[in-house]
């Protein structure tokens, strides 16, 4: 019997196709705004709009691997707030700590909290999205412990830190640079390492994927894991890139990410996604804000078209998914155990 798919489960023409219609409307959109102001398709704008998407990049690659396994990770936002203001308090007290150690800090906390929200799912088969909820709040209130309600403002923030995600390497941000490290990663992991596909089985089918010998509970903790590890990157890239560090830091962001894998196919249902697919819902958002203030659009009504995009992904992802369906296993062994993490937000 095969232990894991050969390639990501799901229906390739139909997340292609899907991909180059997402694909011509980021590219209709950004022609109608050049029109009205022919700035936005210069070169230095698109730069801008990539800058500007870099760390939303590096987290929606994590969120995607905890899709994948019919989970979420709504903690994302608060690993990224707790590990920056960390990061920075420890630059902070350290100030000889070279640029290495300050990136090896910032992934090692925020894959120890990743880890934390893993272990509890699989601990006590608990839905990820209320484990993920209980973290969010803890993390957030741990911010303030750790700093005591401060700020760590421009003065105080390690000139390595800063210095990141500002420099350039042939032309382009540091900050691009580290977003497509983090994306060559997950195409790796996800194309050619075992244990992405079996993200994907587990994903697509529990039950087929408990009796291929998926080790189930190591592949959820894992994706948790790497997804907070990311997480941490971000926290230090953007205190970095804002030189700040404070309690309410990216709060609310977590939506944003959950959005853009939502516009860009990945399913919340578990299985489907494509890292192409995750990219171009990053570029659509970046897109859309980018246009928006140029064609004089409130942030009133960029809230309400961001939730309208949302909602009308999620239904043709279920269509779908319920025309084509999804198995890594014959229908007849489907049937014969209950799986044993009961933690996706969506069965």
């Amino acid at each position: 019997m095969s232990t894991a798919p050969t390639r990501p489960a799901g229906p390739p023409r139909l997340a292609l196709r899907r991909e180059w219609v997402l694909a011509a409307i980021i590219l209709a959109i950004a022609l109608a705004v050049g029109l009205r102001a022919p700035v936005f398709l210069t070169l230095r704008n698109a730069l801008d709009i990539a800058n500007d998407s870099a760390i939303l990049a590096i987290l929606v690659m994590g969120q995607m691997l905890v899709l994948l396994t019919r989970g979420v990770d709504l903690s994302v936002a608060s690993n990224l707030a707790l590990t920056g203001m960390l990061v920075a308090l420890l630059g902070k007290a350290v100030p000889a700590l070279p640029l290495p150690g300050l990136i090896a800090a910032a992934l090692a906390i925020g894959a120890a909290l990743g880890w934390l929200n893993g272990w509890l799912i699989t601990r006590f088969l608990l839905p990820s999205i209320v484990v993920t909820l209980g973290t969010m709040s803890v993390y957030r209130g741990a911010i303030f412990v750790a700093s005591g309600g401060a700020w760590v403002n421009d003065q105080d923030v390690h000139p390595l830190i800063k210095a990141l995600p500002r420099d350039t390497l042939a032309g382009l941000p540091m900050l691009v640079w580290a977003a497509l490290a983090v994306i060559a990663f997950s195409v790796w992991l996800l194309r050619w390492r075992r244990e992405g596909r079996e993200l994907y089985a587990y994903g697509g089918n529990p039950h087929a994927a408990l009796y291929a010998g998926i080790p189930v509970r190591q592949r959820l903790v894992l994706a948790y894991t790497l997804s907070g590890a990311l997480a941490g990157l971000a926290g230090l890239l953007w205190v970095g890139r804002y030189a700040i560090a404070f309690t309410e830091l990216a709060s609310g962001f977590e939506l944003t990410v959950i959005a853009a894998c939502v516009i860009g196919g990945v399913s919340i249902g578990g299985g489907v996604g494509t890292v192409g697919g995750a990219l171009l819902g990053v570029l659509f958002i970046g897109v859309v804000n980018a246009a928006l203030p140029v064609i004089q659009v409130s942030p009133f009504w960029q809230q309400a078209i961001a939730g309208a995009v949302i909602l009308v992904s999620v239904a043709l992802n279920a269509r779908s998914q319920r025309s084509a369906g999804r198995q890594i296993l014959e229908p007849q062994e489907r049937t014969a155990a209950p799986v044993t993490p009961a933690h996706g937000a969506a069965a």
